[in-house]
Protein backbone atom coordinates (compact mmCIF):
# COMPACT_ATOMS: atom_id res chain seq x y z
CA UNK A 1 0.00 0.00 0.00
CA UNK A 2 1.17 3.44 -1.17
CA UNK A 3 0.64 5.75 1.78
CA UNK A 4 0.43 9.86 0.32
CA UNK A 5 0.79 12.86 2.09
CA UNK A 6 -3.05 13.10 2.34
CA UNK A 7 -3.66 9.70 3.80
CA UNK A 8 -1.28 11.57 6.84
CA UNK A 9 -3.61 14.06 6.90
CA UNK A 10 -6.58 11.85 6.93
CA UNK A 11 -5.04 9.79 9.91
CA UNK A 12 -3.85 12.87 11.82
CA UNK A 13 -7.53 14.26 11.73
CA UNK A 14 -8.72 11.38 13.39
CA UNK A 15 -6.58 12.40 16.76
CA UNK A 16 -8.72 15.82 17.10
CA UNK A 17 -10.39 16.76 20.25
CA UNK A 18 -7.91 13.46 22.04
CA UNK A 19 -7.29 15.41 25.30
CA UNK A 20 -3.53 16.49 26.34
CA UNK A 21 -1.62 14.27 28.39
CA UNK A 22 2.34 14.59 28.37
CA UNK A 23 3.78 11.18 27.20
CA UNK A 24 0.25 9.62 25.70
CA UNK A 25 0.28 8.08 23.17
CA UNK A 26 -3.69 6.94 23.37
CA UNK A 27 -6.21 8.69 20.53
CA UNK A 28 -8.96 9.59 21.83
CA UNK A 29 -7.67 9.45 26.09
CA UNK A 30 -4.51 11.24 25.84
CA UNK A 31 -1.72 12.39 23.49
CA UNK A 32 1.22 14.74 23.29
CA UNK A 33 2.49 16.33 20.61
CA UNK A 34 5.28 13.93 19.82
CA UNK A 35 2.56 10.95 20.27
CA UNK A 36 0.65 12.29 17.58
CA UNK A 37 3.14 12.13 15.15
CA UNK A 38 4.08 8.28 16.57
CA UNK A 39 0.08 7.06 16.81
CA UNK A 40 -0.03 8.26 13.05
CA UNK A 41 3.25 6.67 11.88
CA UNK A 42 1.72 3.85 13.75
CA UNK A 43 -2.25 3.93 12.87
CA UNK A 44 -0.27 4.38 8.39
CA UNK A 45 2.15 1.25 9.96
CA UNK A 46 4.66 3.95 8.54
CA UNK A 47 7.15 2.97 12.11
CA UNK A 48 7.22 1.12 15.01
CA UNK A 49 9.43 3.87 16.85
CA UNK A 50 8.51 5.65 20.11
CA UNK A 51 10.26 7.53 22.30
CA UNK A 52 9.26 8.22 26.33
CA UNK A 53 11.29 9.50 29.37
CA UNK A 54 11.32 13.51 28.21
CA UNK A 55 10.53 16.34 30.24
CA UNK A 56 6.96 18.74 29.70
CA UNK A 57 9.96 20.75 27.26
CA UNK A 58 12.37 18.17 26.16
CA UNK A 59 16.11 18.35 25.42
CA UNK A 60 16.25 20.10 22.21
CA UNK A 61 19.17 18.16 20.86
CA UNK A 62 17.73 15.00 21.28
CA UNK A 63 14.40 15.98 19.37
CA UNK A 64 15.92 17.34 16.58
CA UNK A 65 18.58 14.26 16.55
CA UNK A 66 15.36 11.98 16.59
CA UNK A 67 13.96 14.04 13.80
CA UNK A 68 16.44 13.58 11.98
CA UNK A 69 16.91 10.14 12.59
CA UNK A 70 13.85 9.11 11.90
CA UNK A 71 12.54 10.86 8.98
CA UNK A 72 13.78 12.42 5.66
CA UNK A 73 14.13 16.40 6.12
CA UNK A 74 13.05 18.68 3.69
CA UNK A 75 13.07 22.52 2.90
CA UNK A 76 10.50 24.25 5.19
CA UNK A 77 9.67 26.32 2.31
CA UNK A 78 8.78 22.97 -0.04
CA UNK A 79 6.42 21.42 3.07
CA UNK A 80 3.10 20.09 2.03
CA UNK A 81 0.37 18.76 3.91
CA UNK A 82 1.16 15.78 5.85
CA UNK A 83 4.68 16.93 6.54
CA UNK A 84 5.94 17.49 10.70
CA UNK A 85 7.04 20.59 11.56
CA UNK A 86 9.75 20.62 13.73
CA UNK A 87 8.65 23.90 16.01
CA UNK A 88 10.65 26.40 18.50
CA UNK A 89 9.42 26.93 22.13
CA UNK A 90 11.12 29.52 24.16
CA UNK A 91 13.96 29.97 21.72
CA UNK A 92 14.61 25.50 21.13
CA UNK A 93 12.79 23.36 19.06
CA UNK A 94 10.60 21.28 21.43
CA UNK A 95 7.30 20.69 19.38
CA UNK A 96 6.06 18.77 16.42
CA UNK A 97 2.60 19.29 14.63
CA UNK A 98 1.57 17.73 11.24
CA UNK A 99 1.28 20.73 8.62
CA UNK A 100 -2.25 20.77 6.79
CA UNK A 101 -3.69 22.43 4.01
CA UNK A 102 -5.91 24.58 6.94
CA UNK A 103 -2.25 25.36 8.52
CA UNK A 104 -0.94 22.82 11.70
CA UNK A 105 -2.48 20.28 13.16
CA UNK A 106 -0.79 19.34 16.92
CA UNK A 107 -1.51 18.53 20.76
CA UNK A 108 -1.21 21.99 22.32
CA UNK A 109 -0.84 21.64 25.80
CA UNK A 110 -3.02 25.10 26.51
CA UNK A 111 -5.59 23.99 24.56
CA UNK A 112 -5.31 21.11 26.31
CA UNK A 113 -6.19 18.59 23.23
CA UNK A 114 -5.20 17.84 20.20
CA UNK A 115 -6.38 20.90 17.35
CA UNK A 116 -5.95 22.09 13.73
CA UNK A 117 -5.48 26.01 13.19
CA UNK A 118 -4.13 28.11 10.67
CA UNK A 119 -0.41 29.00 9.96
CA UNK A 120 -0.17 32.71 11.33
CA UNK A 121 2.68 34.92 11.41
CA UNK A 122 3.79 33.70 15.28
CA UNK A 123 3.48 29.97 14.48
CA UNK A 124 5.55 30.51 11.17
CA UNK A 125 7.89 32.48 12.38
CA UNK A 126 8.29 29.42 15.02
CA UNK A 127 8.81 26.84 12.67
CA UNK A 128 12.64 25.23 12.55
CA UNK A 129 12.11 22.70 10.34
CA UNK A 130 10.00 19.99 7.95
CA UNK A 131 9.99 16.28 7.34
CA UNK A 132 8.19 13.52 5.80
CA UNK A 133 7.27 10.51 7.40
CA UNK A 134 8.91 7.48 6.53
CA UNK A 135 7.43 5.50 3.35
CA UNK A 136 5.66 8.30 2.70
CA UNK A 137 5.06 8.49 -1.01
Amino acid sequence: MTVVREDVVCAARTWLGTPFHHQGRLKDIGVDCAGVVVGVAAQLELSAFDTNGYGRRPDSRELQHICDSQMRRVNLNDALPGDVYLIEVDGQPQHLAFATDIGMLHAYAPARRVVEHRLDQEWADRLIAAYVLPGVA
